[in-house]
């Protein structure tokens, strides 16, 4: 049922008709608490309110199905653009960056070229830039091209995916580049990822635990409080100083848990993303992990005392009804 489940979800974050449709439903459907808005101004206004919590972030521009040169460009301009506002406004974050959004597709070289003006400019500020890993397709080059500017750039950085079955062998060829740690949120086939979650955590703790005995710093992304509960008391019996990882989850998933690693005296993360083009990663987020589903249930209907909302109610049963919408759109594209 769960593989089920993620493949629906993935199906529907690579639907472009549906992608397009919903920039048209836009907001309406709820998506405003797991994606802060769709322009640069609201976006600063989230991330100083966590910044005024001891909550760090990372930006992510939203962008799917980029065909040409022009909006690849377009995207790098809107991202520069960014970094300026993150400068000017000295706020506490990073940028995360999909190279397929920056033409990678389109042409390697010229993907390349863009993410150099990006780290230019990043530099120039003094500003992080992860490079987003996406589908296994892009593996390789992906990580060619981290190769190739880290050469260049120290303010760069990627993404590695424990359902991968080669993820610990590239952990150590990366030992001395930042990198986020993540479970995966796409489908891969059983030729080169795991397919069961007990699989897909193992990796994901043994990878973690080698990451925290090194010391280049480490982005550890996950909701899930086990994993969480478990590294924390490896750091203390291992005396790892905080300073060497910080702990990572998604904007608007487990906030409750943001806070309170935060209050710890965690170093804690949160992944931000803005911008109309929200669909897919929404989806993608629901397909990662079957629980997302219910947090976002959860955190839509119910307060932190497990109280039931009464002002949100609206808008937990748009999130409820897209879900119908959906199913419909689908039986009408079939």
């Amino acid at each position: 049922m769960a593989n089920l489940t993620r493949d629906f979800f993935i199906g529907l974050s690579n639907n472009k008709l549906l992608n397009t449709n919903a920039k048209k439903w836009g907001f309406k459907l709820g998506a405003e608490k797991f994606v802060a808005g769709t322009n640069i101004e609201s976006v600063t206004k989230v991330v100083k309110g966590l910044n005024q919590k001891g909550i760090t972030a990372t930006l992510d521009n939203l962008g799917e199905f980029v065909k040409d040169k022009s909006e690849a460009n377009e995207a790098k301009n809107d991202i520069i653009r960014i970094l300026e506002r993150i400068h000017n406004e000295n706020l506490d974050c990073h940028m995360s960056v999909k190279l397929t959004q920056l033409g990678l597709d389109i042409e390697q070289e010229f993907c390349v070229e863009n993410m150099r003006e990006i780290l230019s400019k990043a530099s120039e500020y003094n500003i992080f830039i992860n490079i987003d890993m996406e589908k296994y397709v892009h593996y390789e080059k992906t990580l060619d091209i981290l190769q190739m500017l880290s050469e260049q750039y120290q303010n760069v950085g990627t993404v590695i995916q424990s359902y991968l079955y080669r993820a610990e062998k590239d952990l150590e060829q990366l030992k001395d580049i930042r990198i986020r740690l993540v479970k995966g949120a796409y489908k891969e086939s059983d030729v080169v990822a795991y397919q069961s979650k007990e699989d897909i955590d193992r990796n994901f703790m043994k990878m973690a635990k080698e990451r925290l005995l090194g010391n280049t710093f480490t982005s550890i992304a996950t909701h899930d409080h086990n994993i969480i509960n478990e590294l924390k008391k490896f750091v203390k019996e291992n005396q790892i100083s905080k300073e060497n990882f910080e702990f990572q989850m998604l904007y608007g998933f487990r906030t409750e848990m943001h806070y309170g690693l935060a209050e710890e005296g965690y170093n804690f993360c949160t992944y931000i993303p803005f911008g109309n083009d929200w669909f897919g990663y929404f989806m993608r987020r629901l397909a990662e992990r079957p629980q997302n589903i219910n947090l976002v249930l959860q955190d839509t209907f119910y307060t932190e005392e497990k109280k039931l909302r009464k002002g949100p109610i609206i808008v937990g049963a748009l999130v409820v009804s897209a879900s119908v919408l959906l199913t419909a759109c689908i039986t009408r594209i079939k």
